[in-house]
């Protein structure tokens, strides 16, 4: 969805979609790089006008702001190494608070682990960076997050025999988070997701990502 290359760029699904609506709009992008429990607070204070960061439409969270899409469908899954799984014999074991599982702040990863396995040692972290990293380094068991994070680490470290659940436990679309106050921009983003789906340019977008890995060797 985005990431950050050996270089320093910001690339990926949303970065791609953003640039396309800046283009729509005859406007320049400004990517403002923020810890992702940091980007409803920045889009309500008018830091951003924006937020296209993988973000879970909920009814929480569209309380606060506008949310336009889904512009993608994705869902909970885990990432732990081989080993790892090879020792827990059921479910029921992931829900013991000798089991350490890493999840985003404030994401729905968060309130996952907190609902459904309340008994774990729950570890967040700013990043999926940083929670992917922990798994590697055995600082936790593993990490909740979106499906398509947890597989696309099992291709970037192919040799760290990790291991992804590839059907999501979860249903969450990914919306475009809006200020609720201006429904004029929240129309204006409504008609132009709609074009880039009829016109077949969004599953082209969500292909380029998906279903072409070639863009692995440019992450560290």
């Amino acid at each position: 969805m985005n990431m950050t290359t050996k270089t320093g760029e910001i690339i990926g699904l949303d970065i791609d979609l953003a640039r396309a609506m800046a283009e729509a709009m005859k406007v320049k992008l400004r990517l403002a790089p923020i810890p992702f429990a940091d980007l409803l607070p920045a889009l309500e204070a008018g830091q951003v006008d924006m937020v296209v960061s993988g973000m879970t439409m909920t009814a929480e969270r569209n309380r606060r702001v506008a949310f336009v899409g889904p512009y993608f469908l994705s869902g909970k899954s885990f990432l732990a190494k081989a080993a790892t799984l090879n020792s827990v014999k059921g479910s029921a074991e992931l829900n013991a608070p000798t089991v350490r599982l890493a999840a985003l702040r404030a994401s729905t990863s968060q309130t996952f682990v907190q609902e459904v396995l309340p008994k774990a040692t729950l570890v967040l972290t700013k990043d999926y960076d940083e929670a992917i990293s922990m798994v590697l380094q055995d600082k936790v068991d593993a990490m909740i997050a979106d499906f398509p994070v947890c597989i696309f680490s099992v291709f970037r470290y192919p040799d760290r025999n990790l291991f992804a659940l590839v059907t999501p436990l979860t249903y969450e679309p990914i919306g475009i988070a809006l200020p609720g106050n201006d429904p004029l921009f929240v129309n204006w983003t409504q008609n132009w997701l709609r074009t880039m789906e009829a016109t077949g340019a969004l599953e082209r977008t969500r292909d380029r990502w998906f279903k072409d890995a070639s863009w692995l060797g440019l992450l560290p």
